[in-house]
C-alpha cells in the first residue's frame, strides 16, 4: 500500500466513477482500475461494488474512505508547510528514461524544473526499459521513467504522465488541412511506422484492434528503428505516420508537418515511474516526480495549435 493508492481511491470514491477519477487525476482509466486491484489484493477485500451505472463502496470500503480521506489532507497540509523550504532542495538527481520520454517529452520540461529547484544537479541516461532496470537495481539510477508498465518483485510502479499519439502528416499532403478525418479513409494512405515491438507502435496496434482493425490490413511502406528516422521519412512524402507532438514541436513550428485528428479514435498512453521497493526516493527525485504529475502538456498543446494554423 502506499498512499498514491490511498488518493486514487479516495478520488475513485469522491467521483463516483473511474472515467471522472481518471480524468481528475489525468491517468487514463485502466491505470486507476489497477491501483483499485491493488489496494484491494493488499487489503484482501473487496473496496468497491462496480456496475454498469454506478460505483458503490463496500463496508470495508465505507471503512476506509475516511482514513484516506485523512491521509489526502495531511499530505495536502505537509506540502503547503514545507512549501517555503522547496527552494533549499539540492543534490545530484540521477534517473533513466525511455526513447520518447528521454529524447521528446523530458528536455521541455527541465528547463523549468532546474529554475524552480537550482541546486539539483539532474543527470539523465536515455535507454531502453531493461537497462533503466538494471542501473536501478545496480543502484545506479534513483529512479526511470518508461513507455510500459513493468513487473518485478523489487519495484514500485507509479503512474506519472500521460502522452497522446496523433496522426503526423508531411506539408501539402491531402489530409493537412483537414482539422478531422475519418479512420477509414486514413487508412488508404501508405504509413511510415516504428519497429514492431516499439511502445509507439504497441499503442497504434492495440487501439486499432479495439475498434476492429487489424493493423495488418495498414499499408506500411517503410519501418524505422527511431522516431528521427520516421520523421524524416514524413517530412519527404513518403507516408503518414502516428506520433507524440512532443517529437514534433520543431517540425510543427516550421510548418514541415501537420496534425489531423481521427474522428472517434484516441490513442492515449501511460509513462511510469520506476523505483526500488527497498530504499526511499531522495527528496529531489521526489519533487521532481510531483512535478512532472502536475504538468498539463501545455506546451505540447501549444505546439499542436500552432503547427496547424
Amino acid at each position: 500500500m502506499n498512499f498514491h493508492q490511498l488518493h486514487i481511491f479516495y478520488t475513485v470514491a469522491e467521483k463516483g466513477s473511474f472515467s471522472a477519477a481518471a480524468q481528475a487525476l489525468h491517468m487514463t482509466q485502466p491505470a486507476v482500475t489497477m491501483q483499485i486491484q491493488s489496494l484491494e489484493d493488499y487489503f484482501g477485500t473487496k473496496l468497491l461494488h462496480r456496475s454498469t451505472k454506478k460505483i458503490e463502496l463496500s463496508e470495508a470500503g465505507r471503512t476506509l474512505l475516511p482514513h484516506a480521506k485523512r491521509s489526502v489532507e495531511l499530505v495536502r497540509q505537509t506540502d503547503e508547510a514545507m512549501s517555503a523550504f522547496t527552494q533549499m532542495l539540492q543534490g545530484r538527481l540521477q534517473l533513466g528514461a525511455s526513447l520518447t520520454i528521454g529524447e521528446y517529452v523530458l528536455p521541455r520540461m527541465l528547463g523549468p524544473f532546474a529554475r524552480q529547484y537550482p541546486d539539483i544537479s539532474i543527470v539523465m541516461k536515455v535507454m531502453n526499459t531493461t537497462q533503466i532496470m538494471d542501473d536501478i537495481l545496480k543502484h545506479q539510477l534513483n529512479f526511470g521513467l518508461i513507455e510500459a508498465p513493468i513487473h518485478h518483485p523489487d519495484m514500485i510502479v507509479e503512474p506519472v504522465m500521460q502522452d497522446e499519439l496523433k496522426l503526423v502528416v508531411p506539408a501539402g499532403h491531402a489530409l493537412a488541412d483537414r482539422g478531422e478525418v475519418e479512420l477509414e479513409e486514413v487508412m488508404t494512405y501508405p504509413f511510415v511506422l516504428r519497429e514492431k515491438g516499439s511502445g509507439t507502435r504497441q499503442v497504434m496496434e492495440d487501439q486499432l484492434q479495439k475498434k476492429n482493425i487489424d493493423p495488418q490490413d495498414m499499408n506500411v511502406v517503410m519501418e524505422l528503428g527511431s522516431t528521427g528516422a520516421v520523421k524524416s521519412a514524413v517530412e519527404a512524402g513518403v507516408g503518414i505516420t502516428m506520433l507524440s507532438p512532443s517529437s514534433v514541436q520543431h517540425e510543427l513550428a516550421l510548418g514541415l508537418v501537420h496534425i489531423v485528428d481521427i474522428r472517434g479514435l484516441t490513442f492515449k498512453r501511460q509513462f511510469y515511474a520506476i523505483h526500488l521497493k527497498s530504499s526511499l526516493l531522495p527528496l529531489s527525485a521526489v519533487a521532481f516526480l510531483n512535478y512532472l504529475r502536475q504538468q498539463e502538456h501545455a506546451g505540447v498543446e501549444g505546439a499542436i495549435e500552432k503547427g496547424n494554423k
